[in-house]
């Protein structure tokens, strides 16, 4: 059941924002979480997240939702800080398609067009009432020989701006038919250089890497396992928690080993649990929900949270509000602290250390 403010309780909470209407949920405000706040009472606020993590302003043909409009769509939802994504990997500048999966042949490439566009966006249309972390998404990981060169030309020409970078597919099976190939063990090897960079500039990377497929489980698992291996000390993210949809049924028990095992292993790896993949066929799955519920507490303050909208043209807020929901959705069930890590911020205030603090549960 999705928790809101009573009117009855809305002058006690005037520190959490205003409503828009009498029947819009009140939301906190972005300087609620400078120093100490209000404690989050769960009963009364949303379970969906302040932070949304894996969000894409760009799509893959570059026609997008304006950025002052799916600011917009934030300010109206929960979600106070954001990684403003664009999509590394484009449809040609000249095609009419808008959707690669309806393109086979088309390829879908790594490109900087779309950083550079969310860039200019922030230097002319910086919210005042959100925190947005701006993310290189360019790097080809099958041929990372210039992404050196490429990040010292983006903070050239925006200095400071820039502090994550990802999504990069090291393997996503849904653009093979894009001409997209996965990394090779050797092309692994070769990210050295700007892995060492990212580490320097203490950049997170989001990386999307399928673990494999329904016809063989752990197909590409070996490829993420290496990257983790070569590069312990860089922080990385994990994004969908490694799922796709040509993975579909993979065991919640045997999924679950993968991931702990990992975690034990690799003290600098987060995961998101972005995309509504996971809730649609693994969350909410017959006996998975408690399953899940007990990893994500026991593994809290590795565990980031995201909606992974894609600003396509055509996209609205009713689809923002409903990808953020079904994404957000095990976070009611989770445990005070693991709420407070992963839904109210504070593990991605402490990736990035910025200034600011989740507020702690009401008891």
């Amino acid at each position: 059941m999705r928790r809101f403010f009573p009117i009855a309780t809305l002058v006690s909470v005037l520190i959490s924002g205003c409503a828009s209407s009498d029947n819009a949920p009140v939301h906190r405000s972005l300087d609620s979480f400078k120093g100490t706040s209000a404690c989050y009472d769960r009963e009364l606020e949303p379970y969906t997240p302040v932070v949304d993590t894996h969000l894409h302003y760009r799509p893959f043909d570059g026609r997008a939702i304006p950025f002052n409009e799916v600011n917009e769509y934030l300010s109206r939802t929960s979600v106070r800080f954001a990684n403003v994504y664009g999509i590394g990997q484009m449809l040609p500048a000249n095609s009419s398609c808008s959707n690669y999966l309806t393109c086979p042949g088309t390829p879908v490439s790594p490109t900087t067009r779309n950083d550079f566009v969310n860039a200019a966006n922030m230097v002319e249309f910086k919210p005042d009432d959100l925190h947005l972390t701006l993310s290189m998404t360019f790097t080809d990981l099958s041929n990372p020989e210039p992404t050196v060169a490429l990040m010292k030309l983006y903070e050239k020409e925006y200095p400071g701006m820039f502090h994550w970078m990802g999504e990069v597919n090291l393997v996503k099976q849904a653009q093979f038919y894009n001409r997209h190939q996965a990394a090779t063990p050797q092309d692994i090897e070769q990210w050295a250089g700007f892995m060492a960079e990212l580490r320097v500039r203490d950049y997170p990377i989001t990386i999307h890497s399928d673990i494999g497929n329904n016809a063989n489980a752990t197909l590409y698992l070996p490829l993420m396992e290496q990257a983790l291996a070569l590069y312990p000390n860089n922080k990385m993210v994990w994004a969908h928690m490694g799922i796709s949809y040509e993975q579909t049924n993979l065991k919640a028990t045997e999924h679950i080993a993968i991931l702990s095992r990992l975690l034990d292993q690799y003290p600098h790896l987060m995961l998101d649990i972005s995309w509504r993949i996971l809730e649609d066929y693994y969350f909410s799955k017959s006996g998975n929900r408690d399953l899940y519920v007990r990893f994500l507490n026991q593994y809290s303050t590795r565990i980031l949270p995201g909606s992974d909208f894609v600003a396509f043209r055509d996209n609205s807020f009713k689809v923002y509000q409903s990808e953020l929901e079904a994404t957000s959705r095990i976070l009611q069930y989770l445990d005070d602290s693991a709420f407070r890590n992963i839904a109210l911020g504070e593990n991605y205030f402490r990736l990035l250390a910025l200034d600011y603090q989740a507020p702690v549960v009401c008891q």
